[in-house]
């Protein structure tokens, strides 16, 4: 059973189909227990750092998250929060992965990033598994994850930046695999198949 964690961060609805969608048994849930009790653990998020950590504060889920053994995939935000702070809000995150979250510079570049990008993949990784380099994923966002040792794979926007990390049994990516087509529905797949 995947717990998929329901904080008011948006996004969970697509998450869900997409999992319905692979035959992936589930629970949108908030309970601690649950969660704990689950094989995998998606932390999705739409939103802003500040408010989305508060949500999990408020629910008791930020020890129940960095205590986590099983698979856990974070997802856009929920990626971001992983890091150790993000500038959006100026916002202490999880503390995971070290690292800033900052803001995509929008002198150069359109604000949010919108839309599908290539990916690079710089580590082999199972995440990854069966999907070719240089695929496309999907994206919407306005903050990034500078390269750092946890980097599994890449994007160019204005300059490289993170868009999936793995340390231990903690995943995030950046882009929306539920929203990016068949190689999405692979990377899920790949976490889905993951040993706790």
């Amino acid at each position: 059973m995947i717990a998929i964690i329901d904080y008011n961060a948006g996004n969970t609805r697509s998450v869900m189909n997409a999992l319905e969608r692979l035959k992936a048994e589930y629970i949108l849930t908030a309970d601690p227990k649950v969660i704990e009790q689950s094989d995998k653990i998606i932390l999705p998020g739409v939103g802003h750092a500040s408010a989305a950590m508060d949500q999990l504060n408020k629910a008791g889920l930020v020890q129940v998250i960095k205590e986590a053994k099983q698979p856990l995939l974070g997802i856009c935000l929920g990626m971001q929060l992983l890091f150790e702070y993000s500038t959006e809000g100026e916002t202490n995150c999880l503390g995971l992965l070290k690292g800033k979250i900052h803001k995509f510079d929008n002198i150069q570049i359109k604000v949010p990033q919108i839309g599908w990008n290539s990916i690079s993949k710089q580590k082999n990784n199972i995440l990854f598994e069966n999907i070719k380099d240089e695929s496309y994923f999907y994206l919407v966002h306005s903050y990034y994850a500078q390269i750092c040792t946890d980097t599994i794979a890449t994007a160019s926007y204005g300059a490289e930046y993170t868009v999936a990390v793995q340390k231990d049994n903690f995943y995030g990516v950046q882009f929306h695999p539920e929203k990016s087509g068949d190689v999405g529905a692979q990377l899920l797949q790949n976490f889905i198949n993951l040993k706790s």
